[in-house]
């Protein structure tokens, strides 16, 4: 479904990513991690088509990535890092989902009956069907996230890219959001990347780990990848793994 070989992407002050390879298998749930500017938020935009490989090459449904056609992206749904919602802007549940369908529809066309119930069922997966009249500003940070998650769904995609989708929730909700993408990856079929700074969050769900470090230092099985001596050489010293098998790194976002 995605391959990368050897491909390094640049930013102007430098490497985003060097010298990537590895594929990603159709159905396959990747959870990608590693520390704050080593990556993860680059390889869903090189994904995306936001980033052309600098060297090396990139293919995604075994096009070049700079080939894929508007029916290509499409297929690929996207959850970005959550942005705060003001309160007070007027867009429903409904209306914010539809805007999933943008890359369907076209800029100059207006939804028409089915459209309209490809949302609801997008709703009906996320549990948030009984919202969809509801002002996007008045529902809760977790209920939110369904939402944004729904609108990936609205466009059928075949791969869903979300990153980051438990920051700024409460333990208990991320714990639903996981839960949530676990049953749409199994039920939907879909090939799944999730860039995660909570090792212990998405290890359990993942059929595979990337280690990312601006290179690409391990990917496997959550076991093989999260051994300290492969951690310490990404998070330093600091990074322990305990006898129940969880990691700790003292880093800001595991103090």
């Amino acid at each position: 479904m995605i391959r990368f070989e050897h491909a390094t992407f640049r930013y102007p002050h430098g490497p985003a990513l060097e010298d990537i390879t590895f594929e990603i298998a159709d159905g396959e749930f990747v959870g990608v991690i590693g520390p704050n500017g080593s990556g993860k938020t680059t390889l869903l935009r090189a994904i995306l088509r936001l980033m052309p490989p600098s060297a090396g090459s990139l293919q995604i449904f075994d096009c070049e990535c700079q080939e894929l056609r508007c029916y290509h992206r499409a297929r690929i749904g996207y959850l970005p890092q959550k942005d705060l919602v003001d309160p007070n802007f007027p867009i429903t549940v409904e209306e914010t989902v539809l805007m999933g369908r943008a890359g369907v529809i076209g800029l100059f066309r207006r939804p028409g009956k089915a459209d309209r119930e490809i949302v609801r069922h997008a709703l009906e997966d996320v549990g948030m069907a009984d919202f969809s009249r509801r002002a996007l500003g008045t529902l809760s940070g977790g209920q939110q996230q369904r939402v944004f998650i729904a609108r990936a769904l609205a466009q059928h995609p075949q791969i869903l890219l979300l990153d980051e989708p438990t920051t700024g929730i409460d333990t208990p909700t991320q714990h639903t959001i996981l839960d949530l993408i676990a049953r749409l990856h199994r039920d939907l079929h879909l090939t799944v990347l999730l860039v995660s700074h909570d090792i212990n969050l998405i290890a359990p769900l993942a059929d595979r780990l990337a280690l990312l470090k601006t290179r690409l230092y391990a990917i496997g099985p959550a076991k093989e990848v999260l051994q300290e001596e492969i951690l310490a050489r990404v998070y330093g010293p600091q990074a322990v793994t305990t006898d129940a098998g969880h990691v700790l790194i003292a880093d800001h976002h595991h103090p």
